[in-house]
């Protein structure tokens, strides 16, 4: 459907509302084509192709509100939608915090965030699969060791986005998206198997790293994981790689959400000012990074796009909220307002990172004499409540500044708290693969718990 006709179909059902009964209204719509292929040596596993659309509907009667959705654009569809809706609002509890936005807060971002490019979708279906092909066999073609593959894949989606509320705002921005991996299997003397990957991400398909490249890339990975060793349990310096340390920034802003802090469920509730990092520690949610794959010219409640700082050299300037988050605590929306087409905004990262530092990976690896390089993360065992932090892991060992020896079956722990405080060394290679991105870290003192 051409955006003037889901604009006028978002219109459309909020004034309905309105004239129905309700005292607020906001309609998100979002349709879209996605695409998704895996090869496994040589051959085609799956592909899959499909458009979708779907509409949600948020109805406030008063401080009561419900939300419902549909895939059904039909007129009357979307009457009985509201009417149900509408019905819910009228027996659901009130919420003080509830509510729309004021008209004076609302807003967008009006310059080119490079969201949309069409060589995306005009890429021809046999051109996607021989992109998964040529990574596949580039990996398979590395070392005589890589005997295996779980396969390649690619993945393609163009959409669009339409928001409307019934205190006048109507904001609606294209974006494309498209990604290449794989996952190569090295064998060492038939008895051993080490699987790794690798990938690539981008808004547009010429800027993907080429297929070769990562194909050679999840070979090399594989490969080095070959000969994994246990180790004793020790108390050493843990240098993250760019994609584990980016899990540790994924923590910060779970702890750093307006609802966790409302609800005293993160180790951060009551420090806003207060230094919880070391100074050498800056973090960052940019909403207008050109081309972030968080980027938007306003939220999903129409607040302009913004940048905020949540922690500037180890003090906590700022949570993240949406509005309702905003009004629990008496603050003020960071425009972090993020929705699917069911329920009510949730709070979101936009591109959320840690400011780079000026060490290469190399010079980090130097400075340790001996310590744990991780290149994978096993497990969910955080509690971003108390902020005790244990994950299973694997990665390289470090001896006198070098990559020694792999290293598998540990697990790493230690405390978010102090964990943030003992960060001495942050990488200079910073790379946005998503929302969250982070150079590699070199965390002091943590536990590595093995033999």
């Amino acid at each position: 459907m051409p955006a003037e006709q889901l604009e006028q179909l978002a219109q459309d059902l909020v004034a309905r509302a309105m004239h129905a009964g309700a005292t607020a209204a906001d309609v998100v719509v979002r349709e879209g084509e996605e695409f998704s292929a895996t090869v496994r040596l040589g051959r085609i596993e799956s592909v899959k192709e499909a458009a979708s659309k779907a509409l949600g509907l948020r109805v406030f009667m008063g401080t009561r509100s419900a939300s419902s959705y549909s895939a059904d654009f039909s007129r009357p569809s979307l009457e009985r939608l509201m009417e149900r809706t509408l019905s819910m609002a009228r027996v659901t509890s009130e919420d003080p915090a509830a509510g729309l936005p004021e008209a004076a807060q609302l807003g967008r971002y009006e310059g080119d965030l490079q969201l949309y490019f069409p060589d995306v979708a005009k890429l021809p279906t046999e051109e996607r699969l021989g992109w998964a092909r040529r990574a596949e066999e580039a990996a398979l073609a590395v070392d005589p060791r890589i005997k295996n593959s779980e396969g390649a894949s690619f993945e393609a989606s163009v959409g669009r986005k339409i928001y409307a509320t019934s205190t006048g705002f109507l904001g609606s921005y294209p974006s494309s998206y498209c990604g290449l991996s794989v996952v190569p299997v090295a064998v060492n003397g038939g008895a051993t198997m080490q699987r790794d990957y690798w990938y690539s991400v981008a808004r547009q398909a010429s800027d993907l790293e080429s297929p070769e490249s990562v194909g050679r890339k999840a070979a090399e990975r594989a490969l080095r994981r070959l000969g994994a060793r246990k180790i004793h349990t020790c108390q050493v310096p843990v240098i993250f790689d760019a994609e584990t340390a980016r899990s540790l920034v994924g923590h910060i802003f779970e702890a750093v959400r307006g609802d966790s802090i409302y609800r005293s469920a993160s180790f951060l509730a009551g420090k806003l000012h207060e230094r919880v990092a070391g100074e050498n520690i800056t973090v960052l949610d940019d909403g207008l990074r050109p081309g972030g794959f968080g980027s938007r010219p306003f939220d999903d409640e129409g607040i302009a796009s913004s940048k905020t700082t949540v922690i500037e050299k180890g003090k906590l300037e700022n949570y993240l909220l949406n509005i309702y988050s905003a009004r629990k605590l008496s603050l003020r929306t960071t425009g972090n307002a993020s929705r699917g087409v069911a329920g009510p905004p949730a709070v979101g990262p936009k591109n959320f990172y840690l400011e780079p530092g000026p060490s290469s990976l190399q010079e980090m690896l130097r400075s340790v004499k001996n310590g744990l390089y991780v290149t994978e993360l096993i497990g969910f065992g955080v509690n971003i409540v108390t902020g005790d932090y244990s994950r299973g892991a694997a990665g390289m060992w470090i001896e006198n500044g070098e990559l020694a020896y792999p290293v598998e079956e540990v697990t790493i722990a230690g405390r978010l708290p102090e964990m943030l405080k003992h960060i001495a060394i942050i990488g200079s290679e910073l790379e946005f693969r998503s929302a969250l991105a982070s150079p590699p870290l070199l965390v002091e003192g943590l536990t590595v718990a093995g033999l």
